[in-house]
């Protein structure tokens, strides 16, 4: 597995991220974030763009859609505005979630093989 990656408040990134180990964004972030393991949008982070791993912690701000193949958590500090597909889902008091929900794995894995053979922008 590889090594945590991790994005510090005060620092933006405008790109795609693209790893196989954890994902940690606290700064922020235009465009796309791809892992194989959890990603966590920390409290002080903006991300625009799509989310694509196996779990999530969310607990800034996300303009986009989440792939999830097993766990999402929306923390109670969370404000999501995009559509949701995961395994599974937890939803703080507090949170805000503005899109649609679709759970269950297969519906994951078709939509990140979709995701997957997208151009990337930028």
């Amino acid at each position: 597995m590889a090594s945590p990656n991790q994005v510090n408040a005060g620092t933006r990134i405008e790109g795609n991220i693209i790893s196989d180990g954890n994902i940690r964004i606290d700064g922020d972030l235009s465009g796309r974030i791809e892992s194989k393991a959890k990603v966590v949008i920390g409290s002080t982070s903006h991300v625009e763009g799509d989310i694509i791993c196996a779990n999530a912690d969310i607990m800034g701000k996300v303009t986009g859609n989440i792939y999830v193949t097993e766990k999402t958590s929306l923390k109670s500090s969370c404000e999501l505005n995009g559509d949701i597909q995961t395994g599974s889902l937890s939803i703080e008091p507090g949170a805000r979630f503005n899109g649609k929900c679709q759970m269950g794995n297969s519906q994951v894995n078709n939509s990140v093989r979709a995701t997957e053979d997208a151009p990337i922008a930028g």
